[in-house]
């Protein structure tokens, strides 16, 4: 994050208190790795170097590698290890490459073995902290604490670490006081909380620190590329069997936290709506009652475990939005659980009209959740086989019928699926052309995914994209942008370009990323994605989300363009619809209000610190909802509607939106599975962006037609 501000100094009084605790540090027990154990990584470090994409050799600077993201992948925010442990731990930063090589995994063990007795040692002293009733927790100093850790030093000694683990704790007790507990109540809670970290450290085996160990050397290679534990595969297995009932999201670790990746499209809690990509899960409960469990710092696979559930029952998530600072209230989200049912992810149309003040122009949209194909239905001989493509093409034909001047083919949140959907979803629009280019890691290129008909729909076509387009979806944008047979409209794509396999080893299995995808320009999907040729806001923050965000992401490259045809030159037409796109969202209310959104995103992602003082802690919070408060009441004046005349009418509006039934939630997802025209401002603006390029093709307002399609 840059610069930190710097931790003020507790007094030495409670410095030597906790050091004291440390003298009844439990123990944990040793942990070995197996013979099966030694094999599977030397198997495991054969595959990523003869098969995987990039080309990295095993040798020092890997090692070196291995070592600090080992360090960091189970120390993230730097509070348990000292720096003496990594000084030491440094005479093994040149060997992990042998090591692996001969399967000797003792240096890696050891190095897990300090991070045990380090967490059970501090999980005692902290828990010791807690029930001691003579030490008190002053919420009026002016005191504050780093937000994010991972770029700090590791304590230099143990009384710094009890400073650190102080403050730590003293920031748990206030959340919860801020959200309702009282002291004690607070001190309660966050005692379980660690109670429960101490029990899951005692109770760890073998196999979980092999995974760990294995996973910090695949993601050197690429954060796709992943060691999955027997425990882990049969989870991948439950998933592609799609027996697996949950609430339909995609999460994965980000330091000591669950975050929510992507939702799967009408999936349980995309349609429940309430919980959002880059949301952080730091609690689950079951059903309306039960307990909500902290699970900050626990495993992601013991986190799906809670999370999935029978079809029909409830599971509660205490969250943290993605715009939040970590240490806000959060909120309580409580989802459904079912299936992800292929009828409910199917292509949708609909149509409305624009105006430019001279013409009406009737818009066709077309909403593509996700790339399906139900491969089971079409082994089985059934002719009416669930297919975008096929479905895609009905919709087309009807909205021809309806004579519409132009269409919308909206892939936001579109978050891939079947590569051959793509490619024949393309072919609707183009004329015979290859589609997608794909690079094995031996070099080799093949572009078999082509489309071999000539265009079904030759009308004006724009293609709508957010950040949680990928994979599927940026082959399809790219190929579009590329033909020049629409423009491309939104945010840019989440830049998933890659290709994995799955790999049987002696224990567990190995996905490696082994091929790469090229648009037919030569230029990959991976790490940049499709970028738009007229971009709009989106409330999702680049930087949390998408594979930039990872770290050791294969790059952006290009290879040689491939020949095919171009049906538009945009170039001098999209800097006049850029324009006019602009000069209506600067006096639209809608944008305005997403602008003054994305402005307190900005700025609650560049703080720092947090303060450990209550009162400002209120102050802040009330500001921040007075601030929101003036930002709606700016967009409901300009509608002309009733405005919020107290902070508490309008945070009584928010519980009133939280507390919302099940049955008004089930009939809000029943809108939700329904195009919105009315309620999505992006899609309007699209549609007024479309009637632009309908009325320069008309007019001749600049020369973009080739004659090829419209």
């Amino acid at each position: 994050m840059g610069s930190k501000k710097h931790i003020s100094i507790i007094t030495l009084f409670i410095s030597s208190l906790l050091i004291s605790s440390f003298v009844f540090a439990i123990k944990v027990d040793t942990l070995k790795y197996t013979k099966a154990q030694s094999a599977t990584i030397q198997d495991v470090l054969n595959k990523l170097q003869s098969r995987h994409y990039r080309d990295m050799n095993a040798d020092d600077k890997l090692s070196i590698s291995f070592l600090n993201n080992y360090i960091d992948s189970i120390d993230p925010s730097h509070m348990f290890f000292y720096e003496t442990d990594i000084s030491t731990f440094q005479k093994h930063k040149l060997q992990f490459d042998n090591y692996f090589r001969e399967g000797n995994l003792k240096a890696s063990y050891e190095i897990y073995g300090v991070y045990r007795k380090r967490v059970a040692s501090r999980m005692e002293s902290v828990l010791e902290l807690l029930s001691d009733s003579t030490i008190k927790f002053d919420f009026t100093k002016d005191d504050e604490v780093l937000i994010e850790r991972d770029e700090q030093p590791w304590p230099a000694s143990l009384a710094a670490a009890d400073q650190l683990w102080f403050k730590r704790v003293k920031l748990s007790v206030l959340n919860l006081k801020l959200a309702g507990k009282t002291t004690d109540e607070a001190k309660g809670v966050v005692s379980k909380r660690y109670k429960r970290q101490l029990k899951r450290i005692e109770q760890e085996e073998s196999a979980d620190v092999f995974e760990t160990v294995a996973n910090a050397l695949t993601v050197l290679y690429d954060p796709h590329t992943n060691y999955w534990s027997p425990r882990t595969s049969e989870n991948f297995n439950i998933n592609m069997s799609l027996s697996l009932e949950g609430i339909g999201a995609v999460l994965e670790l980000e330091d000591e936290f669950t975050k929510v990746q992507r939702l799967v499209a009408a999936g349980p809690a995309d349609k429940q709506g309430q919980l959002k990509a880059g949301d952080r899960i730091t609690g689950v409960g079951q059903g309306d009652k039960g307990e909500i469990i902290d699970v900050v710092g626990w495993r992601l696979d013991d986190v799906v475990d809670l999370i999935r559930g029978a079809k029909n029952t409830v599971v509660r998530l205490q969250t943290i939005s993605a715009e939040d600072t970590i240490g806000a209230d959060g909120k309580l989200i409580r989802i459904s659980r079912g299936k992800v049912e292929l009828e409910d992810q199917a292509a949708q149309k609909a149509s409305f009209d624009v105006s430019d003040g001279e013409n009406i122009y009737k818009i066709g949209v077309i909403d593509l959740p996700t790339f399906y194909h139900s491969f089971e239905e079409r082994n089985n001989g059934n002719p009416h086989y669930k297919s975008t493509a096929r479905d895609l093409a009905q919709l087309l034909t009807e909205l021809q019928q309806e004579q519409v001047d132009g269409v919308i083919i909206d892939l936001r949140n579109n978050g891939g699926g079947s590569l051959w959907e793509a490619t024949k979803s393309t072919d609707l629009f183009i004329d015979q052309g290859p589609v997608v280019q794909i690079r094995s890691s031996d070099g080799r290129i093949q572009r078999h995914e082509r489309s071999r008909y000539k265009a079904l729909y030759r009308g004006p076509l724009i293609v709508l994209v957010n950040r949680l387009s990928a994979s599927a979806s940026e082959i399809f944008a790219g190929a579009i942008q590329d033909y020049q047979r629409g423009l491309i409209v939104g945010a840019q794509t989440f830049g998933k370009g890659t290709v994995q396999a799955v790999s049987p080893l002696l224990e567990g299995q190995l996905k490696i990323t082994e091929s790469k995808f090229y648009r037919v320009s030569g230029d990959s999907t991976q790490h940049r994605g499709v970028v738009p040729d007229i971009s709009m806001p989106h409330l999702v923050n680049m930087e949390e989300v998408g594979e930039s965000s990872y770290e050791n992401a294969l790059p952006w490259d290009q290879i040689h363009e491939v020949p095919h045809a171009k049906y538009y030159d945009f170039s001098k037409i999209v800097p006049i619809l850029t324009a006019k796109h602009e000069a209506r969202s600067k006096t639209d209310p809608d944008f305005g209000y997403l602008r003054d959104q994305l402005d307190i995103m900005k700025d609650n992602r560049n703080r720092e610190t947090i303060s450990l003082n209550e009162k400002s802690r209120l102050k802040e919070k009330e500001m921040l909802e007075i601030r929101a408060m003036t930002i709606d009441n700016k967009r409901r004046k300009a509608k002309s509607l009733k405005l919020y005349k107290t902070l508490a009418e309008f945070k009584a509006a928010e519980k009133d939106e939280e507390d919302k039934t099940d049955a008004e939630r089930a009939e809000e997802a029943k809108d939700r599975n329904k195009i919105d025209v009315e309620g999505d401002i992006l899609l309007l603006e699209t549609g007024n962006i479309l009637a632009d390029l309908i009325k320069a093709t008309r007019t001749n307002e600049a020369k973009i037609a080739s004659g090829k399609i419209f």
